[in-house]
């Protein structure tokens, strides 16, 4: 309403302000209409495309989203994405939750997601709790395994330790 009163109020003063206050509202025309279309593919565009931590990146903490994230440098703490792709030269020190993951690097730590994937340059340090797994020849892989109808939700985590208590009975 203000661009209103001013195309009204300049044109009565000055007919050079005037010029100058059409131009505004028609930018505020395409702009309205921008806004518009873009909202509706907005919401599956990040779906599509991933944050991407780089190479020369360490973050030291806990990362959650609700979207994608392909990690290419160096993560400690704990992470929760809907898809979670870890790069060759990545290394995750920290539990992983995710619908999806793929496992492409190093991972030290608990790995749990409905979809878990590890290629033939993975090497994972730790259990994994999954619905479905697939594992690469090549891969390289300590821990136990764990099938879960929900993975995301349930603990079950506290099961997978006594295998490990049993080793060191054995060894002693």
């Amino acid at each position: 309403m203000f661009s209103k009163s001013r195309v009204t109020e300049t044109p009565n003063r000055n007919p050079a302000p005037a010029a100058e206050s059409e131009p505004a509202p028609m930018a505020e025309a395409p702009k309205d209409k921008a806004p518009a279309p873009q909202q509706s593919p907005a919401a599956p565009a990040p779906r599509t495309t991933p944050s991407v931590l780089s190479s020369d990146l360490t973050i030291k903490g806990d990362l959650q989203t609700a979207g994608d994230v392909q990690i290419e440098g160096q993560i400690d703490g704990d992470i929760r994405a809907r898809q979670l792709t870890i790069g060759d030269s990545a290394t995750v020190r920290g539990e992983v939750l995710a619908d999806e993951v793929i496992v492409n690097g190093r991972v030290i730590g608990r790995l749990r997601g409905v979809k878990v994937r590890l290629s033939s340059t993975a090497r994972v340090e730790g259990d994994i709790i999954h619905k479905t797994i697939a594992i690469e020849s090549g891969a390289h892989f300590e821990g136990s395994v764990q099938r879960q109808e929900d993975p995301l939700s349930q603990g079950g985590t506290k099961k997978l330790a006594p295998p490990a208590s049993d080793h060191a009975k054995t060894g002693g």
